[in-house]
């Protein structure tokens, strides 16, 4: 008898939601039946997911940032059939592999000149991981500092650095020595910094939870002041980078170069998980200095040869495809034409980011109508108002999208790169849609945010 997954999922083609409540995280299916997001899915293609009746949806979540390349692309496609047809050794662990020697090279011609060492491991928080370990011991300190409402992963080093109380509440003690200052406030890093006794400091350049765009000069000082204190500075573009905010890596905008940039996500196309850290060759000698250290750190599944190929033709499609000058000019078009609609929206305070990361940020209206309305939503659960955006985008535009954070009144757009003309006119015409209608205080919308409310107090 032979094994199918074509059959197994015809045989089981709405059974998705029952397995995964029964089987693995009952809570997550509860949310999206509540939310109206239990869709069965059959067929994605780049910047588009396809469900039971064939229907639409514009994805502008793709996978928190992973299908920057768009879903399901088929040089990707063709570079994992090839791998697995050649019978190449994989993995025998008493060797190097040139797949990742080769996918080494090709990131470091994309980072900054000071950066010419690679690190491979499977996910974003791994990379964050191994650079608090070599930050630690390339320094001989303990100390790390990061930035409230930082987001950095989820393993226990990781969010040790995470600036959300939600993620780390009940989770035990965590990693110690590790301390946080506001984002974009220099004279606090500073003051961090000062007793030189600091290992690294960790940063997104541009904050994932709400899309916070620093000032000018900030990661400019961030790296003076490293450099003057003897701390490691750690560029976490592992959403930012690879040509998410329209430049390679975030930090170009501001001309800096860290001693260290952990990526992820976008890396491999959405197929394979890897991650990696790009460093300078002092940390890696300092960390790697003997024979008998050359496995102090590293992990059993990095390196395999199907993230390998899969990173190199993800690097291939970005150069081929342009999709790094895409997401500035398109992205940036976006940010302009909703922040154009503000004068029309009391709700509308702004719209801001960087390439095709993007937040539209709500706020509290005016008028006495709808600020009573408004404060209803916000008393039943801080943050409510953007639920009655994200889910009649989704319903009636077809439009999938995010809440930024918890608590907080911001949309995120983490689109492909690849989004079109076309695809940018839907956004901008859905948006203003939608947010007209959260004018309109007795319309269908708000029997949607009473409906939201309701469950809210219930909790």
């Amino acid at each position: 008898m032979t094994f199918s997954i074509a059959e197994l999922l015809s045989q089981h083609a709405t059974d998705k939601f029952e397995l995964y409540e029964q089987y693995l995280n009952n809570q997550m299916v509860r949310v999206l039946k509540t939310i109206g997001y239990d869709r069965h899915y059959k067929r994605a293609l780049g910047q588009y997911l396809y469900d039971q009746d064939g229907t639409e949806y514009l994805d502008l979540l793709s996978g928190f940032g992973v299908f920057a390349i768009g879903r399901n692309h088929p040089t990707v496609i063709e570079a994992l059939k090839e791998t697995l047809t050649l019978e190449m050794p994989n993995l025998v662990q008493l060797d190097v592999s040139i797949l990742s020697g080769l996918l080494g090279r090709e990131i470091l011609k994309t980072t900054p000149d000071n950066l010419d060492k690679i690190f491979f491991c499977n996910s974003g928080t791994e990379a964050v991981e191994a650079a608090i370990k070599f930050a630690r011991y390339t320094t001989k300190r303990d100390k790390i500092v990061y930035c409230e409402h930082g987001y950095h992963g989820l393993t226990m080093g990781s969010l040790s650095l995470n600036g959300e109380n939600i993620f780390r509440e009940g989770f035990g003690s965590l990693l110690p020595n590790c301390s946080a200052v506001p984002f974009n406030d220099i004279e606090a890093l500073e003051r961090a910094l000062s007793g030189k006794d600091v290992a690294a400091f960790i940063v997104e350049p541009v904050q994932g939870k709400g899309v916070n765009v620093p000032d000018d000069n900030y990661l400019p000082e961030v790296e003076r002041l490293c450099k003057k204190y003897g701390t490691l500075f750690v560029a976490d573009e592992v959403q930012t980078g690879l040509g998410r905010t329209g430049k390679f890596w975030a930090c170009e905008h501001w001309g800096v170069q860290p001693d260290m940039i952990c990526m992820a996500k976008a890396l491999s196309g959405g197929f394979v998980p890897v991650g990696a850290v790009a460093m300078t060759h002092k940390i890696m000698d300092t960390v790697y200095n003997r024979m008998d250290r050359a496995v102090v750190h590293g992990s059993t599944f990095a390196k395999n040869n199907m993230a390998m190929a899969a990173g190199l033709a993800t690097l291939h499609v970005m150069e081929q495809e342009k999709l790094v000058e895409n997401s500035m000019t398109v992205g940036t078009d976006i940010i302009n034409s909703l922040n154009a609609l503000a004068p029309k929206y009391e709700f509308l305070k702004e719209a801001r980011g960087k390439g095709m990361m993007i937040a539209i940020e709500f706020h509290a209206p005016k008028s006495l109508t709808l600020r009573a309305g408004w404060t209803m939503i916000e008393a039943a659960n801080k943050g409510l108002f953007c639920q009655m955006i994200t889910i009649p985008l989704f319903k009636e535009q077809h439009i999938l999208t995010q809440v930024a954070g918890h608590g907080m009144n911001v949309v995120k757009l983490l689109p492909p790169l690849n989004l079109t003309q076309k695809d940018r006119d839907h956004i901008v015409s859905s948006f203003d849609k939608t947010i007209a209608d959260t004018h309109k205080i007795s319309g269908a919308i708000w029997d949607l945010g009473k409906n939201l409310a309701g469950h809210a107090l219930k909790k």
